[in-house]
């Protein structure tokens, strides 16, 4: 079990993804650590965890500096994120791999919509208000699902930052890169004890040499982000994530039934 070229230009798509867009690069780390590099889906799951944190990280640092991210909501959102990822990854004990799998593949469906949906200026739409109960709530479910299947939600918890918490796109993706991180180490830790339980362990070669390849993905897509159409590269980017969702739910379903 290994790193092949494959595996690598999957990272640092990855990365180029959260670069470009901010999301959903998160969402192809379990398909590629699945299909590319051969792991179970709970390795793969728990190593997408700390790979997308870290990135997530490292992304959110030059953000920190000029000051852009939002700490009050980070801890509105961020907490109960970070309570309901570790539920999330308690409950994972309990589903098989190939569950969580096909969970995976309807999150998949699920941010394709998000990224194919008619482009309006959610920053129009928001009252600027800040709805604390929504926040939580959503926190929580974000988690939730960043639990069970190791995406980070990057690409559901802007627009909830935008409408419900009253920020601007520039200050909702960097307070997001913060939430992301905090959600994603805090179910890494749960599923440390997951792992344990049914025998398996974690390639920290492949994690170190993803969070590197990824983040420099995400350097090299942030610099070219002003460059590229970003309507037209998310319509594309929607477009494989269908294709990726039902290849999924091809691949698992058969062993559901």
């Amino acid at each position: 079990m290994g790193l092949n070229i494959f595996a690598i230009l999957g990272a640092c798509a990855i990365g180029l993804s959260l670069g470009l867009m901010g999301s959903g690069g998160s969402i192809l780390t379990v398909p590629v650590l699945v299909y590319l590099v051969d792991q179970p889906e709970k390795v793969a799951i728990a190593g997408s965890l700390i790979i997308v944190g870290s990135i997530a990280l490292l992304g959110s640092l030059p953000y920190m500096r000029q000051k852009l991210v939002d700490w009050n909501t980070v801890w509105l959102f961020g907490i109960p994120g970070m309570i309901g990822t570790y539920g999330g990854a308690w409950l994972s004990a309990y589903l098989s791999g190939i569950m969580q799998l096909a969970i995976f593949a309807g999150v998949m469906l699920l941010a394709s919509y998000f990224m194919l949906r008619p482009n309006k200026n959610i920053e129009e739409q928001s009252d600027h208000q800040r709805h604390t109960v929504k926040i939580i709530i959503d926190g929580l479910i974000v988690g939730v699902v960043t639990g069970i299947v190791g995406v980070g939600g990057g690409f559901l918890i802007v627009p909830a930052l935008v409408l419900l918490g009253g920020l601007t796109m520039r200050i909702a993706i960097a307070t997001s890169l913060v939430i992301i991180a905090l959600k994603s180490f805090s179910g890494f830790v749960k599923y440390l004890d997951v792992l344990e339980k049914t025998g398996l362990s974690l390639d920290w070669k492949v994690i170190g040499i993803m969070i590197v390849v990824g983040g420099v993905g995400s350097a090299i897509g942030n610099k070219i982000a002003n460059k590229v159409p970003q309507d037209k590269l998310k319509k594309m980017f929607g477009v494989f994530l269908i294709i990726m969702g039902f290849y999924i739910l091809y691949r698992s379903l058969p062993q559901l039934l």
